[in-house]
């Protein structure tokens, strides 16, 4: 955010830095923190527009949403969220064979500025449409703007990268914080459009300052690593022309029938989301290339998808069944002031960047002890808490009830639960994936990685498609018993999948 004192010189020792790192550090930091400040702005808004119906006389609370269930606003909400991460590996294509970083990202924030402001425009038909363009603006940017925080760097032995990647995180981290207490609470408790378009206004910001401080970054980013050639961009428009035409053909022909519902377009994305995940670990793993070594990294690597799959599952619905809960049964108030059930998802943010330090240096000093718990227990640990969560989450869901509501500690101590498993979960599984990638694969393994939330989030999709009732407490309990299960079997399997990773621990 502050660049050092020191003036522009031909001698690198006395360029004008950011926190010590190379001035493009600052652009990428800005850029993403604006652009997480839109995404998570606009999905702190989202279930609450989704299910408001009219205005509330009694409460003064604004009307004028979509009036939806809550299964299907579950299912709307689960289904957004893992299409975002479903589109960063295409976002990750486009980036290495089409336009390459720089321009990706670019292209990227156009994207998701027009979806944000179709999201400000009155009416459903824009809705889905504002929907479908920050989900894809956000997987193409997502697979391409870290890209370009390595290229920063002389290569993975520079000493600065690590510290860079941290300050990058920050910067996502300090913009998914402010998001909700800033568009939440002038979307919800004013007007849900004004909140959509402060979004919109957020990625615009972001957007100026990467174009104006392009000339800080590395030129490899506006390399295309692996161009497509003129035989490959043929065969790809054609198969993009006729994907595109037989869908259009196919949903023509149901909405000419009259029978089109929601669940039209919600079910195969949801189908999709489960099974492309699969088809890409078997296609890997089948994969002849691949010498033996990599085949067993690749077994155990498919152990920390599916861990990572019941985690996310669960945790994503800190945005749609938590946020459900706190805006219906507890209390919007705290030593007499009162705030926006929005705020509650600025809470994994802040416990994000007050504890990842701890972290850190806790794995560091039981390191230096030789007792710092290799992945496969940290992955453990993290399941357990998740599940955990929920345990907890079954008593304030006893305790409200008519016109009681619980205390808003509940939901404090929920998020807080689910960010220690993250923070066993997400920065290692991240890593996990960089070390037991196959060489073929390696520029690809990173989007698989994110699979898995697009895994976890569809199985909450099509359980809220089922009609299956994601508030009621068995559930909750059913799913908090499925994560401690399971990761009590990932820690019984450790040896097992150890020997697996072979000299990866």
């Amino acid at each position: 955010m502050a660049s050092s004192l020191t003036k522009d010189s031909a001698d690198p020792s006395t360029e004008k830095t950011f926190f010590g790192h190379p001035r493009g550090l600052a652009t990428l930091f800005m850029t993403e923190m604006w652009e997480r400040f839109s995404y998570y702005g606009m999905r702190a808004l989202l279930v609450y527009y989704l299910v408001s119906g009219g205005a509330d006389a009694a409460t003064g609370s604004q009307g004028g949403g979509l009036a939806m269930t809550a299964a299907t606003t579950t299912a709307i909400y689960s289904v957004y969220v893992s299409m975002v991460y479903l589109m960063a590996m295409p976002g990750g294509w486009f980036g290495d064979r089409v336009w390459g970083a720089r321009k990706t990202v670019a292209i990227a924030g156009f994207v998701i500025i027009a979806g944000h402001v179709s999201l400000a425009v009155p009416g459903q038909a824009m809705f889905f449409v504002g929907l479908i363009l920050v989900a894809a603006g956000s997987g193409l940017l997502k697979a391409n703007i870290s890209t370009m925080v390595g290229h920063l760097y002389d290569g993975p032995e520079d000493p600065r990268r690590d510290g860079g990647f941290t300050l990058f995180y920050i910067g996502i981290n300090l913009g998914a914080f402010v998001a909700p207490l800033v568009v939440g609470t002038v979307g919800k408790e004013h007007n849900w459009h004004l909140g959509f378009a402060l979004a919109a206004v957020g990625m615009a910001l972001g957007l100026a300052q990467f174009l104006l401080g392009t000339k800080h970054l590395s030129p490899k980013s506006s390399l295309v690593p692996n161009p497509l050639s003129p035989e490959e961009r043929k065969a790809v428009l054609t198969k993009v022309a006729l994907a595109v035409l037989g869908v259009a053909v196919f949903y023509g022909a149901v909405v000419a029938l009259g029978a089109y519902t929601l669940n039209w377009a919600l079910v195969p994305l949801t189908l999709a989301g489960l099974f492309i995940p699969i088809a890409v670990l078997t296609r890997i793993k089948r994969d002849k290339d691949l010498s033996v070594t990599e085949q067993s990294k690749m077994t155990a690597y498919i152990f920390f998808f599916i861990a990572a799959a019941v985690f996310w599952m669960i945790y994503d619905q800190g945005g749609s069944t938590l946020s459900l809960f706190a805006d219906d049964k507890t209390a919007d108030t705290v030593f007499g002031l009162g705030f926006s059930a929005t705020w509650y998802q600025s809470l994994n943010p802040l416990f994000v960047m007050a504890l990842a330090p701890v972290f850190a240096w806790l794995w560091l000093w039981l390191a230096r002890k030789n007792q710092e718990p290799n992945t496969i227990v940290k992955f453990a640990m993290g399941l357990v808490l998740i599940g955990a969560s929920f345990f907890v989450f079954i008593v304030p869901m006893n305790m409200a009830g008519g016109d009681v509501k619980v205390s808003p500690m509940w939901l404090v101590s929920i998020y807080m639960i689910q960010t220690i498993g993250e923070l066993c979960v997400s920065p290692v599984g991240l890593s996990v994936t960089t070390k037991m990638a196959p060489q073929k694969y390696a520029s690809q393994m990173m989007g698989v990685w994110f699979l898995a939330v697009t895994a976890g989030d569809c199985i909450t999709s099509l359980l809220s498609i089922a009609k299956v009732d994601l508030n009621g407490t068995w559930i909750i309990g059913f799913e908090a018993l499925a994560a401690v299960v399971a990761g009590i079997a990932v820690y019984s399997y450790r040896k097992k999948v150890q020997s697996l990773m072979g000299t990866v621990h």
